[in-house]
């Protein structure tokens, strides 16, 4: 009798180990990740993608007890070859969760597909307002910001603590300069100030001397929003013109990020702009995570850096929630949302019940320290909404900002 108990609890066990190694995931976890590598943009993308490997070394690719396997295309930042690079990496690589992309147009072009095929995927990035308002995506994480989101902010501190009562704006033209300079029009105006103009120029844009020739001179300040060469090319030319000393500048950050500022000379110095991050933020975390981006690329970190760093973040939490069983998507998605990383560069960052970060905006001013170039932190507006200080609801039911339309003017 006591063989037979004997032998039933040794099968039992035996089953059980059978029964758990069939349950426990096989394989590496694959990471779908897009950016531009090659194109104007190509920079940018290089520190996102630098931003995650550098996170997913320090872990030593592996979370939840599984080994981590990342397989990068390059979308050259064209919207059309991002849908492509998808459904590469969805329908052929079968990757469990994807991450990555740079421009707010590839953002709104790839949502669709990832909610049709509902596979999880963050966006460290891509800012495009809609994505966490009006047409929210169910599976899109967002670990970045939103267009408007800093510029809201940034639109009341012009005219309150800058002083500014009439300002005019150049910017790219297409959907990340229409949503930024619209938050930033509407929260100056709503102040009392006045955008006198609005000038946007081609996404592929090398000479701003068109456009510098129709900016007006007796403004308070040029509102600039540019990225990558673009914005090197301006800078210099905005100094050519006569523009520097004559008319402040002020704009979004990615107009003086710390990728672009490295190409940039004295042209730069003095100008304003507000972003939720800058490597001069003086925190133990930032100081942390600046000092080994510096050691393995040899180079000062970048917001596109620290923003998939973050996200990453994201990514690591959920698979150790998990205990790395990423197989079933929702409770991926689920866990996505959930998690809660500490230890970011930028700051404490939580998402609102939209999907999108709630962090602050720092407004920062190019100086030049011990010789380089750096966005100095001269103000902090905590706790930034997607929605500002407006009622979520009644936000929602105007229009998106768009080339033309702004609410409230």
């Amino acid at each position: 009798m006591k063989r037979i108990k004997c032998f039933a609890v040794i099968l039992a066990l035996a089953l059980g180990a059978v029964f758990l190694r069939a349950q426990a995931p096989e394989g590496p976890i694959r990471i779908g990740f897009i950016v531009p590598l090659s194109g104007a943009f190509a920079q940018n993308g290089r520190d996102i993608l630098n931003g995650f490997l550098l996170l997913l070394d320090e872990v030593g690719y592996r979370a939840g007890g599984r080994q981590i396997q990342l397989i990068v295309e390059d979308d050259e930042a064209i919207p059309a070859q991002t849908l492509t690079k998808a459904r590469k990496l969805v329908e052929s690589d079968r990757v469990h969760l994807m991450a990555g992309t740079l421009l707010a147009s590839s953002g709104y072009a790839l949502a669709p597909y990832v909610d049709a095929q509902q596979i999880p995927m963050v966006f460290p990035v891509v800012s495009s307002d809609d994505l966490t308002q009006r047409r929210r995506s169910k599976w899109i994480v967002r670990t970045g910001w939103t267009s408007s989101q800093p510029n809201h902010a940034f639109g009341e501190y012009a005219y309150r603590t800058l002083g500014y009562r009439t300002v005019a704006t150049i910017a790219l033209d297409y959907a990340f300069g229409w949503e930024s300079v619209g938050g930033f029009q509407r929260t100056f105006e709503a102040e009392g100030g006045r955008v006198v103009q609005k000038t946007w120029t081609p996404i592929s844009v090398h000479d701003f001397a068109p456009y510098l020739a129709q900016i007006p001179r007796d403004v308070d300040a040029v509102y600039a929003l540019f990225l990558g060469r673009s914005a090197v090319q301006f800078m210099r030319q905005y100094a050519e013109y006569g523009l520097k000393g004559r008319v402040p500048l002020i704009g979004s950050g990615t107009t003086t990020d710390e990728a672009v500022l490295i190409s940039m000379g004295d042209e730069a110095i003095g100008t304003v702009t507000a972003l939720q991050y800058s490597a001069a933020l003086d925190t133990p975390d930032n100081r942390r995570f600046t000092a080994a981006f510096r050691r393995r690329y040899n180079r000062t970190a970048s917001y596109y850096g620290e923003s998939m760093y973050t996200g990453g973040k994201w990514v690591l939490a959920a698979i150790e929630a998990l205990g790395g069983r990423v197989e079933d998507r929702t409770k991926l998605l689920e866990a996505l949302r959930a998690a809660k990383p500490t230890g970011l560069p930028r700051g404490p960052v939580e998402l609102d019940e939209y999907g999108n970060p709630i962090q602050a905006i720092y407004i920062r001013r190019v100086d030049r320290v011990n010789g380089a170039l750096q966005n100095t932190v001269i103000d902090t507006i905590p706790r930034v909404s997607q929605f500002w200080k407006f009622n979520p609801a009644e936000y929602l039911r105007q229009p998106l900002y768009s080339r033309r339309f702004v609410p409230g003017t």
